[in-house]
């Protein structure tokens, strides 16, 4: 059975709205409407006059024509800058990282970033080395998002620093010590072991929360 056009605009205002990272409440906040409005639209149960679709369009940085059947390729993706610091992290043991400080500009696409476009706390990277590359292969940028230790969860993919030198690895942590532990092919990388009673200058620096890689 074919959806009707109330059903098919709902799921396209559900579906922007998700990959925008609103809730109904948040939508419907910037739009002028209540959320249990949103939801009705979202269901099929209602359909938004033209001008709350206009809005809608404006809010959600979408064509008009995006919430309408057989039109695709509408979606108008736009870029975000974010802070980029050009060293490469060693995806090995920790090594010194020249210039991490120093920080520069990239611009990245919405689509590419999906749920985090526009964090302006995420950080870009560029990770170095093979023990992580059964997950993030040599080269790839890093999106890299700033975390408490005590949010983190065993088997998080943190850059940390130990006495001033950085790595990635999988975290792990076991109380009295945490390890950092590799994600490779190759099995020779071994496993980073910090005894947290030794007096160590460890910081984590972030979760990675996704990877960007050049195919060719």
């Amino acid at each position: 059975m074919k959806r009707s056009i109330r059903e098919f605009v709902g799921s396209r205002i559900r579906s922007i709205r998700l990959n925008k990272n609103l809730t109904q409440k948040e939508l419907g906040e910037k739009v002028g409407v209540k959320h249990n409005t949103i939801s009705s639209y979202e269901k099929g149960t209602n359909e938004p006059e033209q001008d709350v679709l206009f809005r809608l369009a404006n809010t959600l940085n979408v064509s008009i024509n995006y919430f309408f059947p057989y039109e695709e390729n509408l979606l108008l993706d736009s870029t975000q800058d974010y802070t980029f610091f050009p060293a490469h992290v060693s995806a090995g043991l920790p090594n010194e990282v020249d210039g991490i400080t120093q920080s520069e500009k990239i611009s990245i696409s919405d689509t590419i970033m999906g749920k985090y476009a526009g964090n302006k706390d995420i950080y870009i990277t560029k990770i170095n080395g093979d023990s992580m590359n059964r997950v993030i292969p040599d080269q790839s940028l890093i999106a890299v998002r700033p975390v408490s230790l005590e949010s983190l969860k065993d088997g998080d993919i943190v850059v940390y620093s130990r006495d001033g030198e950085y790595a990635v690895k999988r975290y792990f942590n076991f109380g009295e010590e945490i390890e950092f532990r590799p994600d490779s092919h190759d099995k020779s990388f071994r496993v980073d072991t910090i005894q947290l009673d030794n007096d160590i200058d460890l910081k984590i620096k972030g979760k990675v929360v996704l990877y960007i890689v050049e195919l060719d």
